[in-house]
């Protein structure tokens, strides 16, 4: 097996007494911050960069180890484990070059392979193998078939009997491990990923019309973009393929499976061929490279999330004022919440100055006497619907005073997570759900880490497909 603590040791480069002792802090409970900020003198001065890649490598190849000693256990259970095969898979440092190996000896369903075996086809099966090396032609392969013609077993002709031969060895060629590791790669390699909206969706009708009719190479598609294709294909949208050169795949097969240079064995053998790779190669291979391109997606996509979040909580705050908040909107009314400098409520006021010309003259005046009467140094405006417009109508406000306030447009997502949470409940249980969110929009302006801690980072809406990724990934 793998001797972990010296692989991570060449992989990360990093010394073996930091691999063991930032081990140890691990296994004793302790996180990554803690351990970067607390335990510097244990792992030599590792940042939290390197200590968070030391523990996703060493999760990974733990339980790597892990399924090994259960892949070897089941095929040894079947008395198939060569001292070849232990060490193939011993040798392993991908999940997927495992499950290659395993596959031939994974417990499957009733399979058109399973249902030839059953009818005594294995054995006819193996003579045309041995043709395959073969340059004599000897007997025809239906001279052969037809001894296993039987009714009671359900092979009435030699077609099906040919046809129950090439099924066993179809699945033989769709289990090898190494033909599979190259269709991965090349798919990966020279795959196209195609899309284009369903056609009962009218164009601009809707958010994926740059998807319509849509290429790229898989190998250097942006994450953003394939976390848009799948979601678009997830809503029904989008039809999302991935394309590649059918015949650059069979000729590679072909040439790998086919030695003999009689003429019957070779067609035999490249029809069994097309239909391995056809019916039990391609969606798999295909799942397979669109799953680990979503799952390298995710990563990138977390990371892009977490520099925004860090660099949105760490924001200067503007500092302990009295503020004014609003929380913008057409029909509806913009709703005004006055903060001490504490961020602590003080009054609330609907305005309507995207109405009627004398509801925004009262608009104006409602805003001037909150001004006034609480002594507002600041004025927070949430970035949503009628955003704009309401920082143009406070700027007009602001004209007319002596003393100005200081004006700020203020990132307004997650707020109506926050109104409806339990803290904000318990911090405003008399308080109605629009006022708790123009609250929050106020006191992100005062001190922005304290009030977004509030929120669960999903909802404040800094990163790339943050619904999309993976959940437990991302809460990590």
């Amino acid at each position: 097996m793998l001797n972990i603590p010296h692989l991570l040791t060449d992989e990360l480069s990093l010394k073996p007494f930091q691999i063991q002792n930032a081990l140890e802090l691990f296994a004793e409970g302790a996180t990554v911050p803690f351990i970067a900020r607390y335990r510097k003198e244990r792992t030599g001065e590792m940042d939290e960069t390197q200590l968070r890649n030391l523990f996703d490598r060493y999760t990974y190849l733990t339980e790597l180890e892990e399924r090994k000693q259960s892949v070897l256990e089941a095929i040894a259970q079947q008395d198939k484990l060569t001292d070849a095969l232990r060490a193939k898979i011993e040798a392993c440092l991908q999940k997927n070059e495992l499950e290659d190996l395993y596959l031939p000896y994974r417990p499957k369903r009733r399979t058109r392979a399973a249902i030839a075996r059953e009818k005594g086809l294995e054995p006819l099966a193996i003579w045309i193998k041995s043709l395959n090396h073969s340059k004599a032609e000897g007997r025809s392969l239906e001279e052969e078939a037809a001894k296993y013609i039987s009714a009671e077993k359900g092979v009435p002709t030699v077609e099906a009997a040919l046809s129950g031969a090439s099924d066993i060895l179809a699945e033989e060629v769709a289990d090898t491990a190494k033909h599979r590791t190259f269709l991965r790669e090349y798919l990966m390699e020279a795959g196209i990923l195609t899309s284009r909206i369903k056609p009962d969706h009218a164009e601009g009708s809707t958010k994926f019309e740059m998807y319509r009719n849509y290429q790229t190479k898989v190998k250097t598609v942006a994450p953003h973009n394939l976390l848009a294709l799948y979601r678009g294909e997830t809503e029904g949208i989008l039809e999302v393929a991935l394309e590649f050169d059918r015949d650059a795949v069979l000729a590679h097969l072909e040439s790998e499976e086919i030695h003999t240079k009689v003429k019957p064995v070779r067609e035999f053998y490249r029809t069994m061929v097309q239909d391995a790779f056809d019916r039990l190669m391609k969606n798999s291979l295909i799942t397979e490279v669109r799953t680990a391109k979503k799952q390298a997606a995710d990563v990138e996509s977390i990371k892009t999330f977490e520099a925004n979040l860090r660099e949105l909580l760490l924001a200067a705050p503007a500092g302990m004022k009295p503020t004014l908040a609003i929380d913008p909107g057409f029909r509806t009314g913009c709703k005004v919440v006055a903060l001490d400098q504490t961020g602590q409520f003080l009054k609330y006021q609907t305005i309507f100055p995207h109405q009627s010309a004398e509801q925004r003259k009262q608009a104006a005046r409602t805003l001037t006497d909150l001004i006034q009467t609480y002594q507002i140094e600041l004025v927070a405006i949430g970035n949503g619907t009628a955003g704009r417009e309401t920082d143009e109508f406070v700027k007009e406000v602001l004209q007319t005073l002596e003393r100005k306030p200081v004006s700020v447009i203020v990132n307004e997502a997650g707020a109506s997570v926050y109104s409806a949470s339990e803290v904000a409940i318990a911090e405003f249980p008399d308080q109605d759900i629009t006022v708790r969110g123009s609250v929050s929009i106020g006191r992100r302006l005062q001190d922005p880490l304290a009030e977004l801690v509030k929120i669960d980072p999903k909802s404040i809406g800094v990163g790339q497909y943050q619904h999309d990724v993976d959940q437990k990934l991302l809460k990590k």
